[in-house]
């Protein structure tokens, strides 16, 4: 009985460092701060990719739904950020070539730039003028599986983008 006596305060002592000792891990894809509105305008597209733009806008929108207290609008009136950007330029430089000199290898390479920006005092949180993210694919007989393969390769690319930017903007955010 008295072994009992003494292990019950021990192991709340225990329980009771645990829970506030914490490991320390931070998720990077969870803002959990104040509430903001981020006003997204549309991103000018400087590539023959006409879709580009609202794809990147798509993935952006999926990547804050992972925080409730961000969320990105189309309108102005009431944002407190705002997330602005340009799609500067799309390349698909070939790497290798088989026997017959056609291309087998390429590699997506797209250039962008963006700012955020706090309305309500004008400061420039963040600014990126130009970064280029780059993704290979096989190039395959088919000219249908190639344009499904390049198509992979850039959703690829704007996936990383928007969490790329999410993430920063989450860091920005978590200062103010």
């Amino acid at each position: 009985m008295k072994t009992c006596v003494k292990i019950i305060p021990a192991l709340i002592a225990v329980l009771l460092l645990t829970l506030f000792s914490g490991c320390g891990y931070h998720n990077p894809n969870v803002y959990t701060g104040a509430s903001k509105v981020i006003y997204v305008p549309e991103w000018k597209n400087r590539t023959s990719n006409l879709n580009l733009d609202s794809d990147l806008y798509r993935k952006l929108t999926e990547w804050f739904q992972y925080s409730s207290a961000l969320s990105l609008t189309k309108e102005k009136a009431g944002a407190d950020l705002i997330l602005a950007g340009e799609i500067i330029s799309i390349d698909l430089p070939s790497l290798a070539y088989d026997s017959a000199d056609v291309a087998s290898q390429v590699k997506v390479k797209l250039r962008i730039r963006y700012v955020l920006k706090d309305l309500k005092t004008n400061k420039i949180l963040l600014e990126i003028p130009n970064q280029q993210w780059t993704d290979e694919y096989t190039v395959n007989a088919s000219s249908s599986t190639n344009e499904t393969s390049e198509d992979e390769a850039l959703d690829s690319i704007v996936d990383d983008i928007c969490k790329r930017i999410y993430q920063r903007t989450i860091a920005m955010v978590s200062q103010l």
